[in-house]
């Protein structure tokens, strides 16, 4: 691979239209040979990314930890789990990035903790200790029940029972993961030294996990039943998950959460150039929130939601997606993705058949590169990875292990990348075991055996990105949806004189889209995966295939 270097991009607004890459560092390269990803190994195939042609990298979580949920449980934020490797390591690994051009963005998990951390550890010693506040302890009902209806979405109520203190304590997630205290001014200077702390080592940007879970009701008031019109259970979480069936207006999103945002958006505007991304779980109220906590210029910089992480790849769902946050969000950012660590790879989501799932990662990637807004890749989609099918004796999720067989969890998602396909565990390690198997079907997708070949996904999505780069209209103009129909998605990228037509056949039939009558479409040179052809003033698209023309 030829070396890459480029210049960092000075403009404090580099995050604005800017490609993303998630690496889950477990799952990328191990150099230690103990089955698991680690910093090093980042280090070690950042050209891989820089060569993509993105502009940053988020890493999932490194920080110490007793990974029950893989590293989203914090015992410290201030250090490097030593399976990940050393500070000196992550230092390193920033160091290099820089200098092939990519901004470094780190998780802040800081809704909740591990029950590891010594925070909790001194919380839960007594009801009278400093810290004896700064997690949500609540007494039981007179029957010794939790004290309200609240669920968890790793299964069960979001309450644990603590002997010591004769209280429950809050866990939006594992029982191992008690949620931290927002309501409390002490907690909030704590976390945000954190983040001070890796600012001042020089990271560009934090994704702040489940954003919108950081404050509760102070009153603890119960959650409404959902009661949706077709039946369904809401978005929050998969449907054969209890927690879907409520209205969750107690136990997050509460308004408090503004304020803290805006502290730390004041911390962040200390240091220039840096941001924030957050994600927001919140069901149908998603794009709302995203409103919320991006308007202003004094909150977030930029939200995403799982509004396209879903099962639907249609036009009709696209299209309302954006146009609804282009209608709600009048002056904030979104990150848009078909792909993260918490759900199925989209290769497999949108894919009718194997045989289908390469011609859908090239058309998905072309359709995502030409929204409006930033965009954000998971690890493996370049070369349009399926999901993995695990074996339940392989899983090491507990949200899968706590759901099987109804729901297979997220290690499907999260098996470690194939780097060269003749190697054992694809290249990933040299242990005896990794810590998720490598399928053989990802092997025949290595990245060794895709360079080799032009048509290849990740040949693909070297070309779509490298568009993206090239055409203002793309980073930063305006976007305008033509017509309304549920087969055809058909939208206009302006900046200033300049405007691209894109349309998008997401059907398996042939597809007709009238051009509106003073529209006079032009060739674009090197525009990569649109093959449309125009007849008779429409555009004629074969089944799943995009059209692009200058306007």
């Amino acid at each position: 691979m030829a070396a890459v270097l480029k210049s960092r991009a000075v403009s404090a607004d580099w995050w604005r239209g800017a490609s993303i890459y998630q690496v889950y560092p477990r799952s990328f390269q191990d150099t230690t040979a103990s089955g698991t990803g680690d910093l090093k190994g980042v280090t070690q195939r950042l050209g891989h990314i820089a060569f993509l042609g993105v502009d940053a990298i988020w890493l999932s979580p490194f920080f110490k930890s007793p990974m029950a949920d893989m590293g989203y449980d914090v015992s410290d934020y201030c250090d490097v789990d030593p399976q990940f490797g050393s500070l000196d390591d992550f230092d390193q690994m920033m160091t290099h990035a820089h200098r092939l051009g990519l901004k470094v963005i780190i998780d802040q998990v800081i809704s909740h903790t591990s029950d590891r951390h010594p925070w909790f550890v001194e919380s839960r010693s007594s009801r009278t200790n400093p810290k004896a506040d700064w997690y949500v302890w609540a007494d039981p009902k007179p029957d010794g029940t939790p004290p309200n209806n609240w669920m968890s979405i790793f299964g069960g109520p979001a309450w644990e029972w603590d002997g010591v203190r004769k209280q429950y304590y809050m866990h939006n997630f594992l029982t191992s993961q008690p949620d931290l205290n927002f309501h409390n001014p002490q907690v909030q200077d704590a976390l945000l030294e954190t983040a001070k702390f890796w600012l001042d080592r020089g990271v560009d940007g934090f994704r702040l996990d489940t954003v919108n879970y950081y404050f509760h009701d102070r009153h603890l008031r119960d959650n409404p039943p959902h009661f949706p019109d077709d039946g369904a259970t809401s978005a929050d979480a998969p449907d054969v998950n209890p927690y879907g069936m409520q209205e969750h207006l107690y136990d997050k999103t509460r308004p408090e959460n503004i304020g803290f945002l805006t502290r730390f958006r004041a911390l962040l505007d200390r240091y220039p150039g840096r941001m924030s991304v957050g994600e927001v779980g919140d069901g149908a109220r998603s794009l709302k929130t995203v409103a919320d906590y991006t308007s202003g210029g004094d909150k977030l910089h930029m939200c995403y939601t799982f509004d396209l992480l879903g099962p639907d790849f249609t036009a009709r769902h696209i299209r309302n997606c954006v146009s609804s946050f282009e209608r709600d969000v009048k002056d904030g950012w979104v990150c848009w993705a078909f792909s993260n660590h918490d759900v199925m790879r989209h290769a497999s989501r949108f894919a009718a058949t194997q045989e289908e799932r390469a011609h859908v990662a090239r058309l998905a990637i072309t359709l995502l590169s030409t929204l409006r807004g930033s965009i954000c890749l998971y690890q493996g989609e370049e070369l349009g990875l399926p999901e993995a099918d695990l074996a339940f004796e392989d899983l090491q999720d507990p949200y899968g292990i706590r759901f099987w067989p109804a729901f297979k969890g997220r290690d499907g998602c999260r098996t470690p990348m194939p780097w060269e396909a003749d190697q054992a565990f694809a290249g990933f390690t040299e242990a005896e075991k990794p810590w998720l198997p490598v399928p053989e079907l990802h092997r025949a997708l290595a990245v060794d055996v895709q360079e080799r070949d032009p048509q290849s996904v990740l040949s693909h999505y070297r070309r779509a990105l490298a568009f993206r780069r090239s055409r203002k209209e793309l980073t930063q103009g305006t976007i305008e949806f033509l017509g309304e129909s549920a087969d055809v998605l058909a939208f206009v990228r302006r900046k200033g004189g300049r405007a691209l037509l894109f349309v998008y056949n997401l059907t398996r039939q042939p597809q007709k889209f009238p051009l509106p009558g003073n529209m006079m479409p032009l060739p674009v040179a090197a525009a990569p995966g649109f093959s449309g052809t125009v007849v008779d003033h429409a555009v004629e698209l074969e089944p799943l295939s995009a059209y692009c023309a200058a306007v």
